[in-house]
């Protein structure tokens, strides 16, 4: 029996519509699939009443492009009507693995080639669509949220416009500062976070983990990501420590105030299994600077947690990490592109989100609230249990 059952009774806002743009392609097909799967296996006896029609599909996909002329330009093209639909685009703005030419020299596409052609598509759409709902797993400009100087406030001009443009909801995962959507009081801004899918793929992968304050400890690598450490610890029973990054702000290096140090504020981690979670991974450095302070203070293993894999600067630094014995596993999802070369690296845990995805649109689909899927406690709190009992046979 599907979990999302609640959903059986209530009309759609519209005939579904699934829009993954190129950036976004495997990640949707792979939504997509799953939703085929939760309709065909749905019966409910208003399934003939024109309010269904078009409800049960052999795909909600629909078929799109982002064409480019030979200067670099481009537009958006959308093959099939959508008048009516209730649309969900799906784009990931940090895929750098697409390309295009321009005047004959190749450019890889970068997270403002991406955000434009997602206006595009929209613009494609003509207003037709009954609701328009954009999936942007990596929020666009989501660390240039707040001004500290003079300086543009690069992801708050971004949801205003996708609002201005005539989308009604936003939904992305682990928003590097959720306070961002005060751009938009009056629209839906959600962001996720995939704790659930975290533990489950950890579980799976690793089976001698003792979960108990006594054998494993809950780490945020800064301040920041407090609440996130927070909320893993307590779901799973832990205790939780932090680091405060001590910074150089007389200095600018990459964009950045270099860390001087970085100082830990919590209990001992002495032969405990340490879970370190942040929302990105972006060079790295941090994150193993991170690990290296718990490795000095003997924790045991260490499992370097992320929503999302960037790995700006390659995998070397992981690959040392890793055979030093500083880093155990390290856990993504598959919100951005992933390289052939991570999938295959024998320390990497990857987190499928396409079902998740799936019951989202699904029951937002059905305008059905979907505050149970946001607070994944009563999944993580079985799956957790099952896990135990298993250990003790």
């Amino acid at each position: 029996m599907q979990r999302n059952e609640q959903n059986y009774e209530t009309i759609p806002a519209g005939s579904l519509g699934v829009i993954p743009l190129e950036s976004c392609k495997k990640l949707g097909k792979k939504v997509d699939k799953y939703l085929v799967r939760f309709r065909s296996e749905r019966e409910h006896e208003h399934q003939d009443d024109i309010a269904f029609k078009g409800y049960h599909k052999n795909t909600y996909l629909v078929d799109c492009s982002t064409p480019r002329f030979g200067t670099g330009e481009a537009k958006g093209i959308i093959t099939e009507s959508v008048r009516g639909f209730d649309l969900y685009l799906m784009v990931d703005v940090s895929n750098y693995s697409l390309k295009y030419t321009v005047c004959g020299h190749e450019n890889h596409m970068s997270p403002d080639d991406h955000y434009q052609d997602l206006k595009r598509v929209i613009a494609a759409a003509g207003g037709k669509a009954r609701r328009i709902t954009v999936i942007m797993p990596f929020l666009y400009e989501g660390r240039q949220h707040k001004r500290t100087a003079r300086e543009s406030l690069d992801c708050a001009l971004a949801l205003q416009e996708l609002i201005s443009m005539g989308v009604d909801n936003i939904i992305t995962f682990d928003a590097h500062d959720p306070r961002v959507q005060n751009a938009i009081p009056l629209h839906g801004f959600e962001t996720v976070q995939p704790a659930y899918q975290f533990i489950k793929a950890i579980l799976r992968e690793v089976d001698d983990l003792q979960i108990d304050s006594d054998h494993m400890m809950v780490i945020s690598p800064d301040e920041g990501g407090t609440n996130r450490a927070i909320y893993l610890a307590n779901v799973l029973g832990l205790d939780m420590g932090m680091f405060y990054k001590r910074r150089d702000y007389s200095k600018i290096v990459d964009g950045r105030n270099p860390i001087v140090a970085h100082e830990f504020l919590g209990s001992s981690v002495e032969n405990k299994d340490v879970f370190i979670i942040d929302d990105m991974i972006s060079s790295g450095d941090s994150m193993i600077d991170v690990a290296t302070e718990l490795k000095k203070r003997k924790a045991n293993r260490i499992f370097v947690i992320s929503t999302f894999g960037l790995f700006t600067n390659g995998l070397e630094k992981f690959d040392r990490a890793v055979e030093d014995g500083i880093i155990y596993k390290v856990v993504t999802t598959n919100l951005t592109y992933q390289t052939p070369e991570l999938l295959a690296k024998p320390y990497y845990i990857n987190c499928d989100m396409s079902k998740y995805i799936a019951y989202i649109i699904d029951t937002l689909n059905h305008d059905i609230s979907i505050s149970d899927l946001l607070d994944p406690y009563e999944r993580i709190e079985p799956l957790v249990k099952k896990y135990k009992s298993k250990k003790k046979k």
